[in-house]
């Protein structure tokens, strides 16, 4: 028993030294979005269109490299500052994997196969694309935000002109910059808080998974061109490790799995893991997370098993 709560322990701490980083940087980015872009700038530029926001959000990761610990508060910020929700929804999904840190990594990793690189960009940016996209035509903003986000209006800048479909000025009036610098601490405060909590939960549950259910068990799986795909997913979503790192940690396996399982590994983990959903959820219902996650997981599967059977 003791060497399950000390294994838990370690895992815990290694999951939050390694997303913690992160995390800050994405409330760094998120207050510099409020600091020096003016909302009504921010909505002029993006595309109004679902299907050119999804994709521009899914590129995002390229502006803004973050990982899935930090792209939750940047997605919350672009939503505030009234973006609309498939540049946001296709931000949160895409930038942990389409970003130049990343994809730096996936090389590095990958050298002898560069193809890994590539399919990893390709897959990640048409499957986040994708879901963005879907989400953003069946549901209203409404119905897909969690109702303390929906109803929110950070000050001084309201939130809507777009998404919610309020009629308000697009351009706030400017603050001087003590209050604006004062306002940037607060708000980055308040983020560290909220996601830091749930930040927390999300890497005692992916801990606890990791410690008792078993690798090998999860590694049984892999041996053919269906079930090594099934088990990297599942060993994906239960390490929820950094998109910075994991490319390395696929590598070790490089010699007994087959290509598009590790494409699985690093496309899927990225988009949705325990972590990733833990933060989630403080911007969408439990529900439509869930959601993502089975569409995520099922284009993912698809695009990767074809590429077992009919191409590698």
């Amino acid at each position: 028993m003791y060497n399950h709560f000390s294994n838990t322990l370690t895992i815990f701490l290694g999951l939050l030294v390694e997303a913690i980083p992160f995390l800050l940087l994405g409330v760094i980015f998120s207050g510099v979005l409020m600091l020096f872009v003016p909302q009504g700038r921010l909505v002029a530029i993006l595309p109004k269109h679902p299907a050119l926001g999804a994709l521009c959000g899914s590129m995002g990761g390229f502006l803004f490299p973050v990982c899935e610990c930090g792209n939750v508060p940047v997605a919350r910020r672009l939503l505030f500052q009234g973006a609309p929700v498939s540049v946001a929804l296709g931000f949160l999904l895409a930038a942990p994997t389409v970003n130049p840190i990343v994809l730096w990594a996936t090389w590095t990793a990958f050298r002898d196969q560069p193809e890994i690189v590539l399919l990893r960009l390709g897959f990640s940016v048409g499957i986040t694309t994708a879901i963005a996209w879907l989400f953003s035509v069946l549901g209203s903003p409404q119905q897909l935000l969690q109702p303390d986000l929906a109803r929110q209006q950070p000050k001084p800048i309201p939130l809507g002109t777009y998404w919610l479909g309020e009629k308000v000025p697009l351009q706030a009036p400017p603050l001087p910059w003590p209050q604006r610098w004062r306002q940037l601490g607060q708000t980055m405060g308040q983020e560290v808080q909220e996601l830091g909590g749930v930040m927390v939960l999300g890497a005692l549950g992916a801990a606890l998974v990791q410690e008792f259910i078993p690798r090998e068990w999860i590694l049984h799986l892999g041996q053919g061109p269906v079930s090594s795909v099934v088990a990297m997913m599942v060993l994906a979503t239960v390490v929820s490790m950094c998109s910075t790192v994991d490319a390395f940690f696929a590598l070790s396996f490089a010699s007994t799995f087959t290509s598009g399982s590790l494409l699985a590994f690093l496309v899927f983990g990225p988009m949705i893991d325990l972590k990733a959903m833990g933060l989630m959820v403080s911007i969408f219902p439990p529900r439509l997370v869930f959601y993502m996650f089975v569409l995520a997981a099922q284009l993912t599967f698809l695009l990767t098993v074809f590429l077992n059977l009919y191409v590698i």
